[in-house]
């Protein structure tokens, strides 16, 4: 691992629905002691959001998902956490800042409401812009890639068209962070073909968030001799092991589930580094 470690974002779903935990964090209460354990288990940063993004999802109201997520960043923040907001609304972005959010997680990198961009500019919040077609009822339906390089050529060119509109809308480039939106309009193997080789993503210059903890792919691979996909539950080890390459890689932030894993596989990999650099 060279450089920084990556930064460890703990995911808080207070959702229904969400493809992982949905409606075990669906109210404040607990919504909030599951990010203050997370924060225990080391986690940098805590991702709080209020729409589920899982392939076939329907979306909440504005007013819906405003309640689940601004309660639960005003408690968290005020124990002194770094909270992000996970959100594609500039309403909800707006509240989410006013509330104490330092980071805007927005997986339509701008695409689904423009004015969220205007929302980042007027801020000091770091914007995490991913990659993304369309939303979660149909974006299967674009996972298509049949131009020259696949799905690593798209994914770049489609972030780079998405960087200038960032810029564009005034927002510092020091605040920008891309995501290459694993599972968001991509069957498995483009998942994998994107991990594979993140080098295009990263030559755009700007720090990678990936979030690929527990996700449908992951459980394929891991499928029963009869084909049946590993359960949502029995992912987590795999996805430290792939965070153990990312960070090898130098990835800016993993966003993961299970934040004691992740931290503890990180901590191994720091201590090779110290004895390397010691011997």
């Amino acid at each position: 691992m060279s450089g920084d470690p990556p930064v460890v974002m703990g995911v808080v779903n207070v959702t229904p629905d969400s493809f992982s935990d949905g409606g075990l964090y669906a109210d404040a209460d607990s919504a909030i002691a599951h990010g203050r354990r997370l924060l225990a288990d080391g986690a940098d940063i805590l991702d709080v959001g209020g729409e589920s993004t899982r392939p076939g999802a329907t979306r909440p109201l504005v007013e819906e998902e405003l309640d689940r997520v601004v309660p639960v960043i005003t408690a968290l923040a005020a124990d002194g956490a770094t909270v992000s907001v996970d959100t594609m609304r500039s309403q909800v972005a707006a509240a989410a800042v006013a509330a104490g959010a330092r980071i805007v997680n927005d997986v339509s990198g701008g695409l689904a409401d423009p004015e969220i961009l205007r929302v980042v500019a007027e801020s000091d919040v770091t914007y995490v812009a991913m990659h993304w077609r369309a939303h979660a009822d149909h974006m299967t339906d674009f996972a298509t890639y049949h131009n020259p390089g696949g799905v690593v050529a798209a994914v770049r060119d489609e972030l780079a068209r998405r960087v200038e509109a960032v810029l564009a809308a005034g927002v510092a480039p020091e605040r920008l962070v891309l995501d290459p939106g694993l599972g968001f309009a991509k069957h498995g193997a483009h998942n994998w073909q994107l991990l594979a080789d993140l080098g295009p993503v990263k030559a755009l210059g700007y720090p990678l968030l990936v979030g690929a903890s527990r996700k449908s792919f992951l459980g394929t691979l891991l499928a029963d001799p009869d084909g049946t996909p590993r359960g949502i539950d029995g992912r987590d080890d795999a996805t430290t092991a792939l965070s153990v390459l990312l960070a090898q890689e130098g990835v800016w932030g993993l966003r993961v589930h299970d934040v004691r894993s992740t931290c503890d596989a990180l901590r191994v990999l720091r201590a090779l580094d110290t004895a390397r650099e010691e011997g």
